[in-house]
């Protein structure tokens, strides 16, 4: 597997100096005028003349003006998160249940997602890891878009998902989930569109380009295998998911893993852990980016 190059980011600080005026006060109030002619320049003008600034010595430098903020290497690029389902979702099986159109079926409008046998949802643990992921890519420079923005509504359907990376015009998008599979399986995988004769076939290429991106970056960060019980190496292209169908800009899924495999489970509970995924997200999404 080929190995994402380090990449060291440093974001300076800028340091400003001001620099105080003193003011200069007016002439004393309250003087006696003398009996003897006294020739006096009124007090308006002695301020005035005090008032004006010396001239600098000659062959004294300008002064340095004060820098532009440092660019970042994210600056100017858009990125939508999408965290997978929604902590209220099982609180109205009615809205998430309403069938939309996701152009090769009709599909449920969102799901309440998996969990770990311990309880720990898929939705809490996609929303802890989005917000980390979103911190770290702002700290890099990008302006990032979520699709929800608390984990105790419901919705939106996978149809507005799409519909917001779109909106934003962003220049990559990325749905976070964990998967709910039998418990002796274990590892990650990436999911990319496949051309269906819709808006997606436009970015197919380039989404399987950022899938390559964050699937080395994914494996290098944090140690997880490739998934054991679906795709090929830890890639899987699909046509029934309307987040991706429906989008007219670069998109994959990721299912960080298996939140069934103990050992997995393990790892998800933990937030050092999901710390560590959402910078090998990160990682993958800012490699695609410069590319």
């Amino acid at each position: 597997m080929r190995a994402l190059p380090a990449s060291v980011l440093a974001i300076c600080g800028l340091i400003v100096s001001a620099c105080g005026n003193t003011a200069y006060g007016g002439a004393g109030a309250g003087q006696t005028a003398h009996a003897h002619a006294e020739t006096r320049t009124p007090s308006s003008a002695r301020d005035a003349t005090r008032a004006q600034p010396s001239e600098p010595a000659p062959g004294t430098p300008a002064p340095t003006p004060f820098p532009a903020r440092p660019s970042k290497p994210l600056d100017g690029k858009v990125v939508v998160i999408d965290p997978g389902h929604n902590g209220g979702n099982y609180r109205d099986p009615g809205a998430i249940s309403r069938q939309v159109n996701v152009l090769t079926q009709w599909k449920d409008c969102d799901t309440t997602g998996t969990a770990t046998n311990g309880g720990y949802s898929e939705a809490a643990f996609t929303w802890d890891v989005s917000r980390r992921l979103a911190k770290i890519l702002r700290a890099r420079g990008a302006t990032v878009k979520l699709t929800r923005q608390d984990n105790d509504s419901v919705g939106p359907c996978v149809t507005e998902r799409a519909a917001i990376g779109n909106r934003a015009d962003a220049d990559a998008a990325i749905s976070v989930h964990a998967d709910g599979a039998a418990s002796t399986a274990h590892g990650f995988h990436v999911i990319m569109p496949k051309k269906i004769g819709g808006p997606v076939d436009k970015v197919v290429a380039a989404s399987r380009r950022l899938g390559l991106a964050v699937r080395e970056a994914f494996a290098a960060g944090t140690g997880l295998s490739y998934s054991t019980y679906l795709g090929r190496a830890a890639l899987d292209f699909r046509d029934d998911l309307g987040g991706l169908n429906l989008s007219t800009v670069p998109k994959i899924f990721v299912e960080c893993g298996n939140m069934r495999n103990a050992t997995e489970a393990a790892k998800f509970t933990n937030a050092k852990f999901r710390q560590k995924i959402a910078v090998a997200l990160a990682n993958g999404l800012h490699h695609y980016l410069e590319a």
